[in-house]
């Protein structure tokens, strides 16, 4: 594939990420605390779904990475991104609180096919396109970016880590989060997102990180919307001063 081509995929696949954020405002998808049982189809375990979800993202940019002569700097890329699906896709759904929950079999096709392309274009251009060299690693760009990835990560996973914790074992019911960003927003785990894939594009410097990056934003941004609803309808007692994701602001 000609890298026009490449890129000319790329544009139309962030044309399809902005549909799809505007669609994410009408319809919710339907899992976690909005699945529903009818309408969606076959439902199969939770933890089950996130792992098949997650697995194409982790898989591409390894297979990617291992066939292709990759430069220091985009082997560290592609480092980054294995340690974050390892966590997703191994680690993550193991700590979910979460006996008996199920999620629709549509909604992990649809996901499998969404990581898919997204780890298919990060993986193909590493290792086909990118022109990397020694000297990317004392660009400005490099120490913004991995500063943003990591304070995300971090964001995202102290996040996560207080959400399963709310729950003790074999307990189901939703309950508030207080604590650390929760104190500002309802879903800091997705502002936490946001940063970490923003820094992964400001650090890769490519069209391919900058399309994922735009997905994720259009995927966690109008869920973290319904989410702050969600917890306002279901609680009398939710803090009012909370925001949806961004503290403040939004």
């Amino acid at each position: 594939m000609s890298e026009n081509i490449f890129n000319l995929i790329a544009w139309i696949w962030i044309c399809v990420a902005v549909v799809t954020f505007i669609s994410l405002f009408f319809v919710t998808a339907p899992y976690g605390r909005h699945t529903q049982e009818k309408g969606w189809g076959k439902l199969i375990d939770n933890r089950l779904g996130w792992v098949l979800m997650e697995i194409p993202s982790f898989i591409l940019i390894l297979v990617f990475a291992i066939i292709g002569d990759l430069s220091n700097y985009a082997l560290m890329l592609a480092i980054l991104w294995l340690l974050h699906y390892f966590n997703r896709t191994f680690i993550f759904p193991l700590r979910l609180r979460t006996k008996g929950k199920k999620m629709p079999l549509s909604i992990v096709f649809s996901a499998i096919f969404f990581n898919g392309i997204n780890a298919g274009m990060n993986g193909y251009f590493l290792a086909y396109f990118e022109t990397y060299t020694d000297a990317s690693f004392s660009n400005p760009l490099f120490f913004v970016g991995i500063s943003l990835f990591f304070i995300g990560a971090i964001i995202n996973n102290v996040s996560d880590h207080i959400l399963i914790n709310l729950r003790k074992p074999n307990e189901t019911e939703y309950k508030i989060p207080h604590g650390f960003l929760y104190r500002y927003v309802s879903c800091p785990n997705f502002l936490g997102e946001m940063i970490q894939w923003s820094g992964f594009a400001v650090m890769a410097w490519n069209l391919p990180a900058f399309t994922f990056c735009v997905w994720t934003i259009a995927n966690v941004l109008p869920r973290a919307l319904k989410h702050h609803k969600w917890y306002k309808e279901k609680f009398d007692e939710y803090p009012k001063e909370r925001k949806a994701v961004i503290p403040f602001t939004w």
